[in-house]
């Protein structure tokens, strides 16, 4: 199409940082990892943690759901793998006390007889679909998705807004959607549109990714978009890009006010590696099972992109890879807003999008804050970490809601530019929860 072109941010955040791509595993395809066992907690998103609807012996098929909650927000669990229910369990790995069930696998892989393919025709079934997926928000947030679809009824869906930014070192998940996937996210995000009737569609990717680029304007250039509503935008190659309120002033100008959810001001926003496991659930009455995690890190020899059943453990993943032996340190997610795990014995769930395992590092001394300024002129939110830290030394915790620290959406962009190396992010992370325990 003549008229189709790239788009550029409408709007762009005041200041960003530069990191080091390390996308070392860009054009590594994806491989399908099978363990032994797996264990499946009841609690991976936001919201309340499902009930097990199986019991030790139950004989369970990949899609089999195993668990669910009456709840609004929550979104229904089944079966990675196909086996036995050999234990219902209640394990602390993460600081909280949570219920997983213990599936001992035939190696099989064997679909559950029952699935077939969902029908959407209305709002109301992609509702329904997404929810009997039991898709979250795959970025890393893990907010159910049929709420994200069904927003008040005083609001107005008018924007799709697809996050294909993936901005964080080292993580390729979703450029790997985009690559192996095409035509999943295509259909997907035309379903979408169609469904919900939407003015228009704006696909985020950043600049150093240039084949998806490619792939993705092919989705915006597709002869049924008829009157031009889907647009690629290439971002800048900046983080926080991917950020869920910097997305949405990029690809709109609109701003997110503190409170609210994206639906509230007409946007939709999903992770592409979402949509494409929603069309995936619609064309075959597959749920979400697995998820695309990338295995890296400087201190991963072989790194790789494997696609993993959702409760594998990582001691098992890494028991299968190439790792220095001297290695100090793992993370679930990106090197910024990544989890450091604990305990080998954690496992894969719906928001993993990384495993990365890291060599040790110069140990970081902190030093006494130099009033440079510099993560306030750096925080893409227009926050001040500084002043929230010196609030926190003296016990001013009235302080934090003056300062707005519940719009801290935990970036780490604050720790990453400090050259007196202060543990700001972590710092916010206490004055929120402090904030949340006050109400």
């Amino acid at each position: 199409m003549e008229k189709e072109r790239i788009l550029s941010p409408v709007k762009k955040i005041g200041t960003a940082i530069k990191l080091p791509h390390s996308k070392t595993t860009a054009e590594t395809e994806t491989v399908r990892f099978n363990p032994k066992k797996v264990s499946i907690p009841m609690s991976m998103n936001i919201g309340a943690p499902c009930t097990p609807c199986v019991e030790v012996g139950s004989k369970v098929f990949v899609g089999t759901k195993i668990a669910f909650s009456d709840a609004f927000v929550s979104a229904p669990i089944h079966s990675s793998v196909s086996g036995t229910v050999t234990a219902i369990t209640s394990r602390d790995i993460t600081g909280n006390k949570i219920d997983y069930i213990e599936i001992e696998s035939d190696m099989q892989n064997e679909p559950d007889p029952n699935l077939k393919p969902f029908e959407v025709k209305t709002k109301e079934d992609l509702i329904s679909a997404a929810k009997e997926c039991g898709l979250v928000g795959l970025g890393g947030a893990g907010f159910p998705t049929h709420i994200k679809l069904n927003p008040p009824k005083e609001t107005k869906l008018d924007t799709l807004v697809v996050n294909a930014a993936e901005c964080e070192p080292f993580l390729t998940a979703d450029y790997r959607e985009c690559m192996e996937k095409y035509n999943d996210v295509l259909e997907g995000i035309y379903l979408i549109k169609d469904i919900l009737e939407l003015e228009q569609v704006v696909i985020c990717v950043e600049s150093n990714k240039p084949k998806a680029i490619k792939k993705l304007f092919e989705m915006a250039s597709d002869k049924r978009d008829k009157y031009d509503k889907v647009k690629l935008m290439r971002l800048p190659s900046s983080y926080p890009q991917g950020a869920e309120k910097v997305l949405i002033y990029s690809a709109t100008g609109r701003v997110l006010p503190l409170g609210k959810l994206p639906g509230d001001i007409g946007c939709l926003v999903m992770n592409v590696t979402s949509i494409g496991t929603l069309y995936r659930f619609i064309k075959s009455g597959m749920p979400l099972t697995h998820k695309r995690v990338t295995v890296d890190g400087d201190a991963v020899l072989t790194p790789k992109n494997l696609l993993i059943p959702i409760g594998t453990e990582i001691s098992e993943i890494l028991d299968t890879l190439e790792i220095a032996e001297t290695y100090e340190k793992i993370l679930t997610g990106g090197p910024m807003m990544g989890t450091c795990v604990v305990d080998k014995s954690a496992v894969v769930e719906k928001r993993t999008n990384g495993i990365l395992v890291l060599n040790p590092q110069k140990p970081i001394t902190a030093t006494p804050c130099i009033r440079c300024g510099r993560c306030a002129r750096n925080c893409p939110l227009g926050l001040t970490p500084a002043k929230v830290e010196a609030a926190n030394r003296v016990g001013n915790s009235d302080a934090y809601a003056e300062l707005n620290v519940n719009l801290c959406m935990e970036c780490g962009s604050c720790s990453y530019v400090c050259p007196a190396k202060r543990p700001l992010t972590q710092i916010m992370r206490v004055a929120k929860a402090e904030l949340r325990r006050k109400k």
